[in-house]
């Protein structure tokens, strides 16, 4: 059983209401299915961790739109929300709305540290007003190592926006984070046991420095690993992340949340029983 689980949303980009991103898609309602289907699984929820793009334009009614319905799951879930910037967001309203600061500075980023039951989660704001690449600053990596300087008792699970790690996609790996290696020495020798991450609106997995790291699924689209040559297209589409800690591993699975058929819907005891008794059978 997971002692901790954290569910990973990403790239939400909520606008106002009455507006779709790319004029089709509805991610409100995307957002709203998947809450639904949290609170629907009776499954315990540790935190909600929304790793940047939440609005796609930094409006202030589309940060309310995602606070009233994600705090209102949360609470029902028992969960930490835990929100993080993304190059899509602005920090004034990100600070107001979601963090209920007073007032924000717009040349101070929002990077912030929650333990939820014995798991540090580190957010790292790795957005540059006006910029849709990725940078962290040499005075957030300090932060960064000064946080980690004493260890989590079940480690850290660091958290940004922009993948530390390269892309197959010519456009996801002109906009990753710039100079990873510098984050890598930040994280030398820590517990950071995974990094997690958005941006690319696909899902994909590599390491920096020998430390896992994850790109989780958007909540909004998709785009198209494998798009026909000189082509860059987005898909209809949407999943999400939960991240369990098994253990001393953590452990991320994509979850699918685009309406689909079932194929099949059993009782857990029973298959559990066919496999046990598969096993015996095998010797």
């Amino acid at each position: 059983m997971s002692s901790v689980t954290v569910v990973q949303l990403t790239d939400t980009h909520i606008r106002p209401a009455g507006q779709r991103v790319h004029g089709m898609v509805d991610t409100y309602a995307n957002l709203t299915q998947v809450l639904q289907q949290l609170l629907d699984s009776r499954q315990r929820i540790d935190a909600l961790v929304l790793s940047g793009d939440l609005t796609d334009n930094g409006a202030p009614e589309a940060y309310r739109r995602l606070r009233d319905a994600v705090e209102a799951a949360a609470a029902e879930l028992g969960a930490q929300p835990v929100y993080v910037m993304g190059n899509h967001d602005e920090r004034v309203a990100f600070g107001i709305e979601l963090l209920g600061l007073d007032s924000v500075d717009p040349d101070a980023s929002h990077d912030r540290v929650v333990e939820v039951a014995g798991l540090r989660i580190i957010a790292l704001d790795s957005s540059t007003p006006g910029r849709h690449d990725g940078r962290l600053e040499p005075e957030q990596l300090d932060w960064l190592a000064d946080q980690l300087r004493e260890p989590a008792p079940h480690g850290t699970l660091l958290v940004l926006h922009h993948p530390p790690i390269p892309s197959p996609v010519a456009a996801t790996e002109y906009l990753r984070l710039e100079q990873p290696e510098l984050l890598g020495e930040a994280l030398t020798g820590s517990d950071v046991r995974l990094i997690i991450c958005g941006h690319n609106h696909l899902t994909g997995a590599a390491a920096l420095g020998g430390i896992p790291v994850w790109i989780g699924p958007a909540m909004a689209y998709r785009i198209d690993p494998i798009a026909p040559r000189g082509r860059h297209r987005g898909l209809s589409g949407f999943g999400y992340s939960r991240i369990d800690l098994l253990g001393t591993t953590l452990v991320a699975t994509a979850i699918e949340a685009t309406p689909a058929e079932t194929v099949y819907d059993r009782a857990e005891a029973d298959v559990l029983d066919q496999l046990a008794a598969l096993a015996a059978e095998a010797g």
